[in-house]
């Protein structure tokens, strides 16, 4: 029996990019893997290659691990690149603190170290506010620094700040890993290629996001120093996240990445939310306090008008405390999805000051 259809293709929500479906080439490069047997466990031509489309991107050092999610591939990166007694310096907004269930605590035996931020942002002067207590045994050890690209609140690091950062990690002996959820964003908001603050920064490991820029499912955790980690392949498989049929995940990441389809996606979805801050950001009753940098907007509105909101668009509330909300684009949001949503906002905001 063919399966019926239980939702409405032309739907669009602003609440995250997860949101989204598949792309309609990653879709094309899942059916061209479909067919005939292959190695399970990633012994397949389709992964043995894509070491080599990530090669041509981050460099010849750089060694790729197909996981299933963003939450495995932290967890693995950071659980290869940690002695047991060992700890991570991290931003308190950090995805691996407020956003994955305790999942590096409760999987990994990790110890988080978290620091407020303004931005989102670590930088020396931030780090150093967890990374002392070197050699005391009373403290867990920092030894790792983890960065978002770009950030939990949207902001985005320039390479010089990530080169700064990972120059005065490795000064104090520590490694850094970059959560690379929404790497695409920020590539095409700054305008460089992916290696430039990664590769070309001093970056360790990262996790490379597929799922959040037209993936069916699928991330990867990308090695640059070999000396920065232990046992990734075994610890992939002790979490779970080793794919029987890898030739699936992995020819969606060469879909997205041996072409520029990574590029024009995340490049629509920044459009997309540049094109929202344009139409709101002037509204009576509403306050943008955060950078607009990727594809995500933080904005304040009355509580009423949010709730409103919702019964219209799904979204979510960012903070309950100061009416903040949190608005996100995809690859496939469309003009027409934008401008909906801004006269949405606009109406909700009248109702409520009249």
């Amino acid at each position: 029996m063919t399966p019926q259809r239980r939702h409405d293709p032309e739907s669009r929500a602003f609440a995250s990019d997860n949101y989204a479906g598949v792309h309609p080439e990653v879709l094309e490069a899942i059916a061209v893997a479909n067919g005939g047997h292959q190695v399970s466990y990633g012994e397949d031509v389709y992964t043995e290659h894509l070491q080599t489309v990530f090669r041509d991107h981050f460099g010849p050092d750089a060694e790729t691990f197909p996981v299933f999610n963003g939450t495995g591939a932290n967890v693995v990166a950071l659980q290869a690149m940690l002695d047991r007694w060992e700890a991570v310096v991290c931003a308190e907004t950090a995805h691996i603190h407020v956003d994955e269930g305790g999942a590096p605590e409760k999987m990994a035996g990790i110890k988080l170290l978290t620091v407020p931020t303004p931005d989102g942002k670590l930088t020396p002067e931030l780090i150093d506010r967890q990374a002392y207590g070197f050699g005391d045994e009373h403290r867990a050890q920092p030894a790792v620094v983890s960065i978002a690209q770009s950030t939990e609140v949207g902001t985005c690091y320039t390479p010089d700040e990530i080169r700064a950062i990972c120059d005065h990690a490795h000064g104090l002996g520590m490694k850094v890993f970059l959560d690379g959820a929404r790497l695409a964003n920020a590539a095409a908001t700054l305008g460089v290629p992916l290696r430039a603050f990664t590769t070309d920064t001093g970056v360790d490991v990262f996790s490379f996001g597929g799922t959040k820029n037209g993936l069916l499912l699928g991330e990867a955790v990308v090695v640059l120093d070999q000396d920065a980690v232990r046992g990734v392949r075994y610890l992939r498989k002790t979490s779970m996240q080793l794919a029987s049929k890898m030739r699936f995940l992995s020819v969606q990441f060469d879909a997205l990445l041996g072409s520029d389809l990574w590029l024009r996606s995340a490049t629509r979805s920044n459009a997309m939310t540049q094109r929202l801050f344009e139409a709101v950001k002037d509204l009576p009753g509403i306050r943008i306090d955060r950078p607009v940098q990727a594809n995500q907007i933080f904005a304040i509105l009355p509580p009423e008008a949010t709730a409103a909101l919702q019964k219209r668009f799904r979204f979510y509330t960012w903070n309950e405390q100061s009416g903040e909300v949190r608005w996100m684009t995809s690859f496939d949001t469309t003009e027409a999805d934008v401008d909906a949503f801004a006269s949405a906002i606009a109406e909700e905001l009248h109702a409520v000051a009249s």
